[in-house]
């Protein structure tokens, strides 16, 4: 596996695309990592354990560095 740069940072995730018709698993790793609908925000600290959750729905989100 690839080492990222970003490891151990804060980063700004935003939902680009809606969870409906998504399977069960996506909706809930939506909702651990805090978003519940198109558009909302959060800043999460970069772990491997987020790292998995963003892996899993990259396609639902964007993902920014924050300084």
């Amino acid at each position: 596996m690839k080492k990222n740069n970003i490891s151990n940072k804060t980063i700004k995730i935003t939902q680009i695309k809606s969870s409906i018709g998504r399977n069960k698993i996506q909706k809930k790793h939506l909702v651990a990592l805090g978003l519940n609908k198109i558009g909302a925000s959060k800043q999460i600290i970069f772990n491997k354990s987020t790292e998995g959750l963003i892996k899993k729905i990259n396609h639902l989100i964007e993902i920014e560095k924050v300084k």
